[in-house]
């Protein structure tokens, strides 16, 4: 969420990468310029701090230069369902440490959504169908971007025994739940955001709260710029089955710190 955010991700990530010997990081970058979508250039500084991939969301092309450089950079992932003449993919098969193969992919949900996007479940079928855990993916993180807990559910457990995580981003809010169905698929409702949490999610908080108790709005919002928190999900995996055998809730400084996993 804004440059608190991409400070999180810059100053955090590539030692956090070293210390727990990640093998795969997804970053959702939705949000990382200025509130609304990503520039080419702040994608990029992701992936230099170490993300393997990044996904989007609803605002994935705000920043308006993503509408080329999505074609230009495989690493980042729209929604499969966002539209259909969409540039860029929805998910795809990306090569981890090892030799070993993670399928990615995002969707977006329906509900309380500003967009009538198509259905999430019709759309992550045919993927998870064509890549089976144990077959051409050892591992399968499914980013399901939406406002409702309750279709974050229903999707985690749609796509359990089939997918090794399936993890809730677009609220901003981490939640508690992160556990293991009874399928084997790692679940988290929200990996909540990257940002300063002395906010409302992620932005200044006179705006937001203006307008909460005048109904009139005065400016535009503005990202907090305080210490952020890195917030997020680790899982470990079985590579023969693709199951999840561990999964914590990841918070790193700011106001969410809490021990490494």
């Amino acid at each position: 969420m804004g440059r608190a955010g991409r400070a999180a991700i810059s100053d955090r990530l590539p030692q956090l990468r070293q210390a727990w010997g990640l093998d795969f990081v997804v970053v959702n970058g939705e949000n990382a310029s200025s509130g609304a979508g990503l520039t080419a250039a702040h994608a990029q500084i992701l992936l230099d701090a170490g993300a393997d991939c990044v996904t989007l969301g609803d605002h994935a092309f705000d920043q308006k230069d993503m509408l080329t450089f999505i074609e230009r950079e495989p690493r980042i992932l729209r929604p499969l369902n966002y539209a259909k003449g969409a540039p860029g993919k929805g998910a795809r098969l990306f090569n981890a440490r090892g030799g070993r193969k993670v399928l990615v992919a995002q969707v977006l949900g329906q509900v309380f959504m500003k967009r009538p996007f198509a259905d999430p479940f019709s759309a992550i079928e045919p993927v998870l169908k064509s890549h089976p855990l144990g077959g051409l993916a050892q591992a399968a993180i499914v980013d399901m971007h939406c406002e409702a807990t309750s279709e974050k559910m229903a999707m985690g457990h749609f796509c359990d025994g089939r997918a090794s995580l399936v993890v809730g981003t677009h609220t901003h809010v981490p939640t508690g739940d992160a556990q293991i169905l009874s399928g084997g698929t790692g679940y988290l409702t929200d990996a909540g955001m990257c940002g300063d949490y002395d906010s409302v999610i992620g932005m200044e908080k006179a705006e937001p709260m203006r307008r909460f108790i005048t109904g009139m709005s005065k400016t535009r919002f503005t990202p907090a710029a305080g210490e952020a928190t890195l917030s997020g999900v680790y899982v470990e995996t079985d590579d023969r089955t693709g199951r999840t055998t561990r999964i914590r809730m990841i918070r790193q400084g700011g106001r969410l710190e809490q021990a490494a996993p």
